[in-house]
């Protein structure tokens, strides 16, 4: 068990490394902070915390760097969470606010955390419960080719998808008439049901419309289902150039893991349910970010829908002020979510 003075050391040597890239040595931290022993103490000190095995000296006659361990017990009993100033929380409000569709909300959030924690941004897309069908449109653009479109609703966020098909040469009138009958089965419905009451429209059209009713109840199903579901977006890569040597020996299987879906749902799948989840270094069971940190959030609302954010950056990351901007964001893109 770690005395007081030792967690001390311990959190000057995280703040000190954080800032200045550069291993920490027994004299600056003294100089640094108001720690009121002598060097030598300070220097027996970090002989203890490197027989813990919570820093190490990467370089002989150098400093030491945290490890794993060290940023580990640094986020769970040292860091204080620093507060957004009043006009830190505006912008992110008036960034998000502006958001017209779920598309642009995610595209929106994505480049906001990349911008506010200059890492790696990774948000999943969430996937609503609530969505009802809204309406559906079908567009006769030539005798061969419709525009079709179902819009959803749900929350404060709406979404429409529309697609562009052929189909049997059949006169509007016909489409319209079939597109009365999905639109009386389906709208007002939530998605998952109105996909179950499309079955029976075949039944209702004359024999010789069916093969066009059969092409526009295909392409209504394809609209209701969940587009973006498992789908994660990133930006911020360029931001990796900045951390210099933190990835010398991992750049590539970063980046790699970066370009990969699956491995980014898995990744954030750990945060799934939580506030805040931060995973450290070999904590990371996702192949290719052993060498990072995670710092995520889940966002949405229990009764609707649930999705995961989050950034991905050096073990050498500021700690307070990323679990602060993450945090911060998940519960804005919540609250936008959420209020109708």
């Amino acid at each position: 068990m770690l005395d007081d003075r030792k967690l001390a050391v311990l959190k000057a040597i995280v703040t000190d490394y954080v800032a200045s890239r550069e291993p920490v040595g027994s004299k600056a931290l003294v100089e640094r902070h108001r720690l009121d022993v002598s060097s030598a103490t300070v220097r027996n000190d970090m002989a203890v915390l490197e027989e813990e095995g919570y820093i190490t000296q990467p370089h002989t006659s150098a400093g030491r760097i945290p490890t794993d361990k060290g940023y580990r017990l640094f986020v769970d009993r040292l860091a204080t969470i620093k507060p957004l100033s009043p006009a830190e929380r505006r912008a992110i409000s008036m960034f998000l606010a502006g958001a017209v569709d779920l598309d642009d909300m995610v595209t929106r959030t994505v480049r906001l955390l990349a911008q506010v924690t200059r890492q790696v941004a990774i948000v999943q897309y969430p996937v609503t419960q609530r969505s009802t069908v809204r309406h559906v449109e079908f567009i006769s653009l030539t005798p061969e080719r419709v525009l079709g479109i179902v819009a959803l609703a749900g929350g404060a966020v709406g979404r429409a998808e529309q697609h562009v098909f052929e189909v049997p040469t059949n006169s509007e009138d016909d489409i319209h008439a079939i597109r009365g009958r999905i639109r009386e089965a389906i709208v007002g419905r939530s998605p998952a049901d109105a996909a179950g009451a499309l079955g029976g429209i075949l039944e209702e059209v004359a024999p010789e419309h069916r093969a066009l009713a059969a092409t526009l109840v295909s392409v209504t199903l394809e609209l209701l289902g969940p587009q973006h579901t498992g789908q994660v977006v990133v930006a911020g890569v360029p931001n990796l150039a900045s951390f210099g040597s933190s990835f010398e020996t991992s750049m590539r299987p970063l980046l790699e893991a970066l370009e990969e879906q699956v491995v980014l749902m898995h990744l954030l799948g750990e945060a799934s349910g939580d506030d805040i989840t931060v995973r450290i270094g070999e904590e990371n069971t996702a192949e290719g970010f052993r060498s990072t940190s995670l710092i995520a959030s889940a966002y949405g609302s229990s009764d609707d829908l649930m999705a995961s954010l989050g950034v991905v950056g050096p073990t050498r990351m500021d700690y307070p002020s990323t679990i602060a901007s993450v945090r911060a964001v998940a519960r804005y893109v919540s609250r936008f979510l959420t209020e109708s």
